[in-house]
């Protein structure tokens, strides 16, 4: 059972399609009773930093998400989902769930178009078996308009736009993307399918 936070953003019904077509089942996350009921959680979302967050806190269920995580179970965060793992944002001046060292900042080169959206590559650092199957250099969707900084050892994947910034990241049971695997067509799907099927923790 795939359990996906439901927590007042964007893009929850699209990430529940895909997992549902890869034949697993999902629950919707509202409330603290079910985590017992799952084996994989994802923090999905497009949406405001601060506002996301404000809902994880008043809900509760940022100190629930932080308690799975630290018990070792496995985690994927994506677009939103992946930047509120990290310590601060930008957007809204607002504090993160701390997890992961780093912040999450704008693009602020004028040239470019904000937010980044559509498709774009991922260059592989290091080939973790989430990556099994996906040829380097691979299109994945993005549509944002922050990116994460942090610490190197963290990052697995990377996208130039402007910048090169990180759009995979993993440590231990987390994984974090900034693309959309959900809207990332065939090969979006096969990262699903590697992430559920936990090789990656092995």
């Amino acid at each position: 059972m795939v359990g996906i936070v439901k927590y007042n953003v964007g893009n929850i019904y699209s990430v529940i399609s895909a997992i549902r077509y890869l034949g697993k089942e999902v629950i919707l996350i509202e409330n603290l009773r079910v985590l017992n009921k799952i084996k994989f959680l994802i923090l999905p979302g497009v949406g405001h930093f601060a506002s996301g967050m404000k809902y994880l806190e008043e809900t509760d269920l940022r100190n629930e998400i932080k308690k799975w995580i630290e018990k070792g179970m496995p985690f994927l965060g994506i677009c939103l989902g992946f930047q509120l793992l990290f310590e601060w944002s930008e957007e809204g001046n607002k504090e993160g769930l701390g997890i992961l060292k780093g912040k999450v900042i704008k693009f602020k080169d004028k040239n470019l178009k904000v937010p980044h959206m559509g498709w774009n590559r991922v260059k592989i650092l290091k080939r973790e078996n989430f990556f099994e199957n996906i040829q380097d250099n691979s299109y994945f969707y993005f549509a944002h308009s922050y990116y994460v900084k942090t610490n190197k050892s963290l990052i697995i994947g990377e996208t130039e736009y402007g910048i090169n910034f990180p759009s995979v990241i993993s440590k231990e049971n987390i994984v974090g993307v900034q693309f959309h695997p959900e809207k990332s067509g065939k090969i979006g799907l096969l990262f699903l399918k590697n992430l559920l099927e936990g090789k990656w923790l092995q």
